[in-house]
């Protein structure tokens, strides 16, 4: 059914279709993606509602010249559909193939990897302004599209309040209004953006009602000032339902039908020919197309691949492995029963975290602030102050958008407020703007905060409970992975200690994490190859247990330390700290992480794999730092032989 989609090979050949061509191949595409999410877990229902919209920017502006920035990205898909990419659109998300937001690497019609929401203004304005400034490019036309849901976050309105202060011209803010963030939005912003889509007036008629008035002379003499007053009365009431943005010196067009091709098209070439900053106002349906991701659009954000017979779900293929997100929503759902004082907070991402029957059981004490990573940590440390005991629950590459409340409202307070940090580590197909590596670095650097992993499931409801007893900030990272358990009888979790599980004369093996079960399945290889090893389950980052570091470090022959984050600034740089301020040789000590480098998409058991973070990785690094300090054995069966 991509007749027409076939032969497209850049935006230039859209230009040559017919209105109702363009409508056909809107819903080609649409096939192609639930085609693309039959196979694999994507991004789906954003992309289905954009389709037209992508249309219809593609046909009235010429983006390789134009500037466009999609925010956030996951909606890029229709867009990488015609601009050169639909051969290879089948590689989505697989490692090698294209990637699941902009990528400049791809094409020249992506100018950010734009994975956070709410910086597309802030660019756009500065590629304008940049544009401006350069000979011969200021007759470039620059735009955004942004969603409802990112709309709320702090930095699009400074870039708005900007934007209007320089009255830039060629410089257009498209709002894609799908009553939808990843879940449902919420705030004051949302309910007015449901005022103005429920505004009787009909854009056309406001334009011409303008076109009227503004014939209308305004000179001195008394008829002419009742004219005038008249005048600026309509007006006022023609914006009431834009006044937000009419007042921060946008021009406000809407609300527009987002799935009408022609009317879309209409609206941006009389945008183009106008003057100052531009908001079109447009109103599309989240999984418009597909009946069951429309009436569902929050389950149908990233579903599970499924079959399909028209518009129907025939079967959903679905886990069943528990994940350390599953376990961690469990944990705080028993907190939260044990103790009145303990809330949770989340930016957009209660079904991302799973704590949808969190926000059942405890509604008063259950808040999502929208993607507004910044004002949710600064709002946990009122709450702190005020004596409860409060969780914020956000991806580990999305807390990075509140370092400064980390710092400011929380760690220099020394308030306890207790950070969940999902998806810490490789996040697979989502690529480089999602891995979590960098939250080991960026958050042990602050005084008063205590930095943990669990090693394994048993770990995390443990560390859950520590955090909540304990006198300050805490942070306790775990990945987007299925959970394993390590057969023991887990030690209690006490601030600064580690877990040792076996001590090795050999070889030491420190793993900062859920990395912990591939280090043991790397320590029964190498036992089996006659090494002694031992393994110890780090638990704290921060304070760390510098007693049995630097006991490893003094007794092992090889230490080798094992974490799922950057190695800059990471665990493994914890420990070498430690042996230096001991004076404790350290040459005998080899880190393992992710290296200095964006990592791209893949399936985390790929990446670790390419990082010699699987048991395979780890095994060869101790067996290779073992040759480099002559470390000889032989394995256990030839010595039987012997």
């Amino acid at each position: 059914m991509d007749g027409l989609l076939s032969k497209i090979d850049s935006p230039r050949d859209l230009l040559a279709l017919s209105n109702k061509q363009l409508n056909q191949l809107a819903a080609e595409m649409r096939e192609v993606l639930c085609n693309l999410v039959s196979d694999r877990t994507a991004h789906f229902a954003s992309n289905l509602g954009v389709v037209e919209l992508c249309l219809a920017l593609h046909t009235t502006f010429d983006f390789s010249r134009d500037r466009l920035i999609w925010d956030t990205g996951h909606q890029i898909y229709p867009h990488k559909l015609i601009t050169g990419r639909y051969h290879e659109f089948s590689t989505m998300r697989m490692k090698g193939g294209l990637m699941g937001y902009p990528n400049p690497h791809e094409s020249d019609y992506d100018l950010f990897m734009t994975g956070h929401a709410g910086s597309s203004v802030s660019t756009v304005l500065g590629l304008k302004c940049g544009d401006n400034l350069m000979p011969g490019e200021a007759d470039r036309h620059a735009v955004a599209v942004i969603g409802d849901g990112a709309f709320p976050s702090g930095i699009v309105f400074e870039a708005l309040n900007n934007a209007g202060g320089l009255k830039t011209d060629k410089l257009l803010v498209v709002l894609n209004d799908n009553k939808m963030s990843i879940c449902p939005r919420v705030g004051g912003v949302a309910e007015y953006l449901d005022r103005l889509r429920s505004n009787p007036l009909y854009t056309g008629l406001k334009s011409e009602v303008h076109r009227l008035l503004d014939k209308v002379p305004v000179i001195g003499d008394p008829v002419e000032k009742f004219l005038g007053q008249a005048k600026d009365s309509i007006k006022a009431g023609l914006h009431h339902g834009g006044m937000l943005f009419e007042d921060l010196g946008f021009r406000y067009i809407g609300p527009v039908d987002g799935h009408n091709i022609a009317q879309l098209s209409k609206y941006l070439r009389m945008i183009k020919e106008s003057t100052g900053p531009v908001l079109l106002h447009v109103v599309t349906e989240k999984g418009h197309g597909f009946k069951p991701a429309a009436e569902d659009p929050v389950f149908f954000h990233t579903p599970a691949p499924f079959e399909r017979d028209d518009e129907c779900i025939l079967s959903i293929k679905k886990s069943s492995t528990r994940a350390y997100t599953n376990v961690m929503s469990e944990a705080i759902y028993q907190q939260m029963e044990a103790n009145p004082r303990v809330t949770v907070l989340t930016a957009a991402m209660c079904q991302g975290n799973n704590l949808e029957k969190v926000r059942t059981a405890f509604p008063d004490r259950f808040f999502d602030t929208g993607i507004c990573e910044s004002h949710a940590v600064a709002f946990a440390g009122g709450m702190a102050k005020a004596g409860l005991r409060p969780i914020v629950d956000i991806y580990s590459t999305f807390l990075q958008r509140s370092y400064d409340q980390i710092f400011q409202e929380v760690a220099l307070q020394n308030l306890p407020v207790t950070f969940l940090l999902d998806r810490a580590g490789l996040t697979g197909p989502d690529g480089p703007t999602h891995h979590g590596m960098f939250d080991i670095g960026y958050m042990r650097v602050f005084p008063n905060i205590a930095v943990l992993a669990p090693g394994d499931e048993s770990d995390g409801a443990a560390m859950l409970d520590f955090a909540l007893r304990h006198s300050g900030p805490v942070s306790i990272r775990y990945p987007k992975a299925k959970t394993e358990q390590i057969e023991r009888t887990p030690a209690p979790v006490e601030l600064g200690r580690a877990e040792v599980l076996e001590w090795g004369a050999d070889i030491m093996l420190i793993a900062c994490g859920s990395l912990l079960p591939s280090c043991q399945k790397a320590a029964e290889t190498l036992r089996a190859e006659g090494f002694e090893v031992g393994v110890i389950n780090a638990r704290f980052i921060k304070p760390l247990d510098t007693e049995t570091m630097l006991r490893a470090l003094r007794t092992a022959a090889v230490v080798v330390t094992v974490e799922e984050g950057a190695l800059m600034g990471g665990f493994g740089s914890t420990v070498l700290e430690a042996a230096a301020d001991a004076g404790v040789p350290a040459a005998h000590v080899r880190r393992l992480g992710i290296p200095d480098r964006f990592i791209e998409h893949g399936e985390r058991g790929e990446l670790l794999a390419d990082l010699a973070l699987d048991p395979a990785g780890i095994a060869e690094t101790c067996r290779e730092l073992a040759r480099q300090h002559e470390l000889v054995r032989e394995p256990a069966a030839s010595r039987r032989t012997g």
